[in-house]
This record gives structure tokens, C-alpha cells and sequence, in this order.
């Protein structure tokens, strides 16, 4: 089972990617290298949300229409008695999990506040210590916590002591018939849509927020007003849990009192999500905007897109023999004058040699590459200045304008495929692979230190 779910999610982002780069393909350059005389790149498809993500996102809730979207009439959070109420103090929750998604529903339906969203992936820092069931939910009532296990234990406590059965209710349950059992049977199948609509999103922490990195942590939890059913709330969930970051929420669905209150903070505007962090008082509202800051704040750097990491690990080992065979056929090994050709293969490697020489990091791109716009838009967030060498548009016959450096690099790193960066003189590897590959290197926190050394050595 795990192994189809994987197969799906790979055939999901070959298919996504070939969109991409079909809608890419006809636009200008949306990013612009730190070196302004470098090539402009084909529009980056980083982890900052894109058109992309936003359309996976809204079929995502559109499966769930009708869940998680508005607060329910009568339930007793908002009535009188709610002071005297549970209050939950803490959810392990993981964003993209149908479980944790289920809970989080039933909290913006009962229009509830969570002290604390604590990301409970296998590798967060909050579940390092021993295992987790997840979803748990600390409640408190008269003083005294309880800890609640999975999503039926929570579900149950939550209609328990937050529903008010009406005559609604009794009618849905006298009216039940076979279609009503269709129905439900549909709603547990389209409980599992957005999981793989978001397939690698909001699942794990991201390398950029490995503890090897020591990224700077919040000390207060942030606190969102978002709810369930929101295309655009859901973009900064998946972030929040991919940076193993704690925050509050306040549910602020449609019909819920909070939104007045968000309203009164905003001067109007109760639109979701907003976000305030109250470590260095912030507060804002757009979803993108929310994200950026996010890495820029508790990240080591933008990670590139999971799209395109799933797409490398499928096709990478496909046409890596492909590569290999014809870079040297497009440089000219096949001419009848096989000296001509070894000696214009010579100059092309000293040129090498003298660019990666030349400043403390060199890279190697095609300009329609989204994995060579990737890279530099990575090299970028970490804030790593380099050298971008462009050997044409892409690899294929027509489009590449130095095939004798693509050979060179062949003989040189054993790899023909762009990106390719160089540290110090030596190869580091591409995106995603390599020696280790640049992600890679950034991950374990190795790659700042080269290039700390290399600059102290030019």
C-alpha cells in the first residue's frame, strides 16, 4: 500500500510538472539572480505557494465542502455557559495527515480555540524525545488536563461537551436511509482527496528547519486566525508544520463572533488567514506574504519544490545513461577527426578550470531549466552569492549553445546534467543530487562552512 501511495504521488507530480512548464514556458522571467549580468530564468517554482498550489488547494477543499467551512448553529461555545467550558491546551497534530484534518474540522464547527498546534511529524522536534499518538488533544476542565488519543477519542469528547442535539439532529437520524449510507461512504472516500491532492506538503519538516542548522525558534507560539475548509489557510498550515513551529489558533470560520475580533485588530478586514507573532510584532494578512516571512524569519533558507523533488527521484535515474551517451555526440565525438575534436574538448575543460577558479562558488545552468532556477533561487534564500555560468536555453539540439563545456563537465564530475555547482574549486552536485547535491549539503549544514573556507582561500 505504501508503495502505490508513493507511485501515485510521483505520477502526480510528473503530471503537475509537465503543466508547469507548459504555462512556464510562455512566460517572461519572474526571478532575478543576485548577479544582475547573469541569464533570466524561466518563473521559479519554489516553495513560496504558487497558481500550482493554490488550484491543488481549492479542489482540496472543495472534497470537503462541507466540513470545516462555517460554525454550526448552537453549539455551546458560544453560548452563556462557555466559560465554563473544557479548553484545549494542546493538539499533536500533522497538517496534511486525514486524521488531524477530521479534528480540525469539528474545531472551526465549534468555532474553538487550540493554546497550541504542536507539529507532530516523525522527524519534529516535539516527538524526538518517544512516540506520539497521533492526533492527541490535552484538554483541561475544573483544573484538571486530560490527554486524549486518536481522532475518534477526540471527536467523541469534542460532540460531548461542545454539540447541541436539536431537532436536527433526531430528523437526520429517523431520515436515515440507504442513501444517507452512499453519502457517508463518499465522504469517507473524499476524506482522503486532499491528502494526496497535497501529497508532500505538510507531512514532515523540511530540511530547512533541521535542528543542524540551529534556525532561529520562536519562543512565544504564533497565533493564526485561519479555519479548516480555506484554501489559503491551509498553504500556512502546511508551512507552520514543516517548520516544526508551535502557534495558536483561532478558529474564525464563517458565522463565528471572531471575526469581529479579527476585524477590530485588521481596521475592518476579517478576512483568513492572519497571522501575529508576537516574538517580533508582526501582523499580517495574504497567505504568500505569510509564508515568505516565515522562511525569511524561522528558516535557513526557502526550500525548493517538493514537485520537483519527486520529479527528479523518477526521472533522474531514467535519462542519467541517456545524458551521459549524448553529450559527447552533440559535442562532435563522432567526427572523423577524433584529435580535432580531444583538443577542443581540452580547451573547453581548461575553461573550466579557470571559471570555477575564478570566484568561491560557480554554477552551470540552462536558462528553461526549472531545476537550474531551483538552484539559484536556493543558493539565493540562503544567501550564498555565486557565479552563474549559462551553457544555452536547454540540453536538447537547437537550444544549448556550448555543447563541448556539457562534455567537459562529463569528464570532470562523471555528470552531464545542469545544475551543476561548484565549491572551491570542486563539485558539489546539482539540486537534488551529487556530492551530495547543494539541498543536501544545506540540510546537514555542511554547505556555508565551504563556502566560508573558499572565500578565505581566493
Amino acid at each position: 500500500q505504501t508503495a502505490n501511495c508513493k507511485m501515485i504521488s510521483k505520477m502526480r507530480s510528473l503530471l503537475l510538472l509537465l503543466l508547469v512548464l507548459a504555462a512556464t514556458a510562455c512566460l517572461s522571467s519572474g526571478f532575478t539572480p543576485s548577479n544582475i549580468n547573469a541569464p533570466q530564468h524561466t518563473s521559479a517554482l519554489h516553495s513560496v505557494p504558487t497558481s500550482l498550489d493554490t488550484l491543488t488547494s481549492g479542489l482540496a477543499s472543495i472534497a470537503r465542502i462541507k466540513y470545516g467551512v462555517s460554525v454550526k448553529s448552537g453549539v455551546a461555545s458560544d453560548g452563556p455557559a462557555s466559560k465554563f467550558l473544557p479548553t484545549i491546551k494542546k493538539l499533536y497534530d500533522v497538517e496534511n495527515s486525514r486524521d488531524c484534518r477530521m479534528v480540525r474540522e469539528r474545531i472551526t464547527e465549534f468555532d474553538l480555540v487550540v493554546d497550541n498546534i504542536i507539529p507532530a511529524c516523525s522527524n519534529s522536534r516535539m516527538v524526538s524525545s518517544g512516540s506520539i499518538v497521533v492526533p492527541s488533544m490535552v484538554v483541561e476542565s475544573n483544573g484538571e488536563e486530560t490527554t486524549l488519543e486518536g481522532s475518534d477519542a477526540i471527536l467523541g469528547f469534542l460532540d460531548k461537551e461542545f454539540k447541541v442535539k436539536d431537532i436536527t439532529d433526531e430528523t437526520e437520524d429517523v431520515e436515515e436511509d440507504v442513501t444517507g449510507d452512499l453519502l457517508n461512504k463518499a465522504d469517507d472516500v473524499l476524506a482522503f482527496v486532499p491528502g494526496v491532492l497535497r501529497a508532500g506538503r505538510g507531512s514532515k519538516v523540511c530540511g530547512a528547519a533541521s535542528p543542524s542548522l540551529a534556525v532561529p525558534r520562536p519562543e512565544k507560539p504564533l497565533v493564526l486566525y485561519s479555519y479548516e475548509g480555506n484554501q489559503f489557510c491551509r498553504l500556512v498550515r502546511e508551512v507552520l508544520c514543516e517548520l516544526d513551529i508551535v502557534y495558536e489558533l483561532r478558529s474564525a470560520g464563517k458565522g463565528s463572533p471572531r471575526r469581529e475580533e479579527l476585524a477590530s485588530i485588521t481596521g475592518g478586514s476579517s478576512q483568513c488567514p492572519y497571522l501575529i507573532d508576537p516574538n517580533t510584532g508582526v501582523k499580517m494578512p495574504e497567505s504568500k506574504d505569510i509564508i515568505v516571512y516565515l522562511y525569511k524569519t524561522y528558516a535557513g533558507f526557502t526550500p525548493p519544490s517538493e514537485l520537483l523533488k519527486s520529479v527528479s527521484d523518477v526521472i533522474t535515474p531514467l535519462l542519467k545513461p541517456v545524458y551521459k551517451a549524448i553529450a559527447p555526440l552533440q559535442a562532435g565525438s563522432s567526427r572523423e577527426n577524433e584529435f580535432e575534436y580531444k583538443s577542443e574538448l581540452a580547451e573547453a575543460k581548461a575553461k573550466i578550470f579557470d571559471e570555477i577558479a575564478s570566484a568561491p562558488v560557480v554554477i552551470y545552468t540552462y536558462t528553461l531549466s526549472p531545476f537550474c532556477t531551483e538552484a539559484t533561487v536556493l543558493l539565493d534564500s540562503a544567501g550564498i552569492s555565486y557565479t552563474e555560468v549559462s551553457l544555452g536555453k536547454e540540453w536538447v539540439p537547437g537550444l544549448i549553445d556550448e555543447p563541448l563545456k556539457r562534455a567537459a563537465l562529463l569528464e570532470i564530475t562523471g555528470s552531464s546534467s545542469l545544475p551543476n555547482v561548484f565549491v572551491g574549486g570542486n563539485s558539489v552536485g546539482g539540486l537534488f543530487s551529487g556530492n551530495p547535491g547543494i539541498l543536501a549539503s544545506l540540510e546537514s549544514g555542511e554547505l556555508k562552512p565551504m563556502v566560508e573556507n573558499a572565500m578565505k582561500s581566493m
